[in-house]
């Protein structure tokens, strides 16, 4: 666990036209405590420090990592109900960011390590009480004193009583990311909490540490993922927008491909992403692209790029709020909204205040919630 206050980054993306094709990605998403977000100038799509983040923004190694520790801590802590991924996620998001920046390997290895600061009480990075060395620098790398590590920042000293081996490799390993978010949920459930009852998730996530701000921002990460977990209801959804709907949602898990997509489904992309992420080996949907295919099953034709999408069907004003999106209108998100030119990002409304979403390099199709996103533009609707 850790004592120190949550990192946080922001995203980007650009709309761009070239010759051969347009593509279109996302753009800074909010946090899940402020309604406050600085718009960026420039794009970015290459991991860091998030200031935001919904399930797209997980690596899919850490959400297996996330879920099989779920399916894995009723060995040890029987007792324990209620644990879900979005719990785990919660955790590592303000922790670790997901470790985003860092390279997972096929068996959940984190390199390059994740490490705290130096728990001196030297006052950097907020920390005020000196914890002495506790093992010999085998997890944190110093001999002089501890500090957090892994993606969920545990002292070596708790590591020591609730790591867990969750692949199978006969080491308990903090920067190993199953073995991190297994222990994670261990320590959460400790001696058999219902997590389902929100004051004992609100104790269990204080206990990890101790602060109300901690709680607070820890909370509103897993609500966020907790929604964007769920399925959609289309009972009340008919005809040719549930097609459009279906068809979006059919298309969950599917890599970003930068400039991938079109109206016959996932295709490579092209290169280059702002940072340099190419889509020309990966099979896949851009924004765009997504939204292009999905209208295309239900008759209508779209333009290639976000912002010339904003141009069809019925223009639904920003001003009027996203309780003013219908299923299967498009949502629009713009770095100066009411500028449409500067449209940066599409999704496709589904109800509820969620999208179907196509984030950005590295990720993979979800459900997201629109207002994990910032610059809201208003929406379309085609049908």
């Amino acid at each position: 666990m850790t004592r120190r206050r949550s990192r946080k980054a922001t995203w980007g993306c650009l709309t761009v036209m070239l010759l051969i094709a347009a593509v279109c990605c996302a753009a800074p998403i909010t946090g899940a405590i402020s309604a406050v977000v600085a718009l960026q100038s420039a794009a970015r799509d290459d991991g860091g420090i998030a200031d935001g983040g919904t399930a797209a923004d997980i690596p899919p190694r850490m959400l297996t990592a996330y879920k099989n520790a779920v399916q894995q801590v009723g060995k040890y802590v029987p007792k324990c109900q209620g644990m879900r991924w979005p719990i785990l996620a919660g955790i590592a998001k303000v922790e670790s960011n997901h470790a985003i920046g860092r390279t997972i390997a096929g068996n959940g290895d984190i390199r390059p390590r994740i490490y705290g600061v130096l728990l001196n009480g030297s006052g950097a990075g907020g920390n005020t009480t000196a914890f002495p060395d506790t093992d010999g620098g085998r997890w944190d790398g110093t001999a002089t004193g501890e500090r957090a590590v892994g993606p969920f920042q545990f002292l070596p000293s708790t590591w020591e009583g609730i790591g867990k081996d969750a692949n199978g490799d006969k080491t308990a390993d903090p920067h190993n990311a199953d073995d991190a978010a297994l222990g994670a949920a261990v320590y959460l459930c400790g001696n058999g909490r219902d997590l389902t009852k929100r004051t004992q998730l609100e104790a269990a996530i204080l206990q990890y540490n101790h602060s109300n701000e901690y709680v607070a921002n820890v909370l509103g990460w897993i609500d966020q993922y907790t929604a964007a977990a769920k399925s959609p209801d289309l009972k009340n959804v008919s005809g040719r927008v549930r097609a459009v709907l279906e068809v979006a949602l059919s298309q969950r898990g599917v890599p970003y491909s930068w400039g991938g997509g079109s109206t016959n489904g996932p295709s490579t992309g092209i290169c280059c992403s702002p940072s340099g992420k190419s889509g020309t080996n990966i099979t896949g949907f851009d924004c765009s692209g997504l939204t292009l295919y999905a209208y295309a099953k239900a008759g209508i034709s779209l333009p290639r790029t976000a912002a010339a999408q904003a141009g069809v069907g019925k223009r639904i004003p920003a001003g009027l709020g996203t309780t003013a999106l219908k299923p299967g209108d498009l949502v629009f998100f713009a770095y100066a909204p009411g500028r449409d030119s500067t449209i940066y990002h599409v999704g496709i409304y589904v109800g509820n205040g969620r999208m179907v979403n196509a984030a950005r390099p590295g990720t993979q199709v979800r459900l997201d919630a629109v207002n994990a996103m910032s610059g809201y533009a208003g929406g379309a609707r085609l049908l």
